[in-house]
């Protein structure tokens, strides 16, 4: 494993955790908050995707606005919305689908800013799998003698660089999180 794969490994994975972490709502409407719900239509699953279903769109700081290309799949969406535990009622208002999002308690953004922190710790403990993978790749190479000691040891140096700036990415991504859910 070059390092090159290494660090593309350790940002598919920071990549992972931004998309996860956008399904954390903080008491404001957002289209990341349902675009990758699952939706049965079609005989088919796809995602509530702008460009796939239907148009995603925030009418104001507390409501999301879906309008479908065909109005015969509004059912099959709001359906798609409930059963997607996201936790926000999809209300059907004539040819659109409205969503009001609440807003948090003090308890509730305590809740979800823990949630951000188990996200990054799981992102974390992947970071250190793909630097454990990759160290012992170069080990091998080392007791194969296909690089020598000299080698190894800059090439250790360097995965732990990487890793350390992949792993303050996600810290920084955590901390706007944080921010962004006990702002009021």
């Amino acid at each position: 494993m070059n390092l090159d794969l290494v660090k593309q490994s350790m940002q598919k994975v920071v990549e992972v955790i931004k998309i996860d972490m956008a399904t954390v709502r903080a008491g404001r409407a957002s289209p990341s908050l349902v675009e990758n719900v699952v939706i049965h239509a079609y005989g088919g699953t796809q995602n509530l995707k702008v460009v796939e279903l239907a148009q995603i769109a925030t009418s104001d700081p507390q409501t999301i606005v879906i309008t479908p290309y065909d109005q015969s799949i509004i059912g099959e969406i709001q359906k798609g919305l409930l059963e997607g535990n996201i936790g926000l009622t999809p209300v059907i208002d004539g040819t659109i689908i409205r969503i009001s999002i609440p807003l948090l308690t003090e308890e509730r953004r305590q809740q979800l800013v823990g949630l951000v922190n188990q996200k990054l710790e799981g992102g974390k403990i992947q970071i250190r799998q793909v630097r454990h993978e990759a160290i012992n790749d170069y080990k091998k190479q080392f007791n194969d003698k296909t690089i020598s000691e000299d080698e190894m040891f800059h090439a250790e140096k360097e995965i732990q660089r990487i890793t350390d700036e992949t792993i303050a990415e996600l810290d920084s991504l955590g901390k706007k999180k944080e921010e962004e859910l006990m702002q009021i």
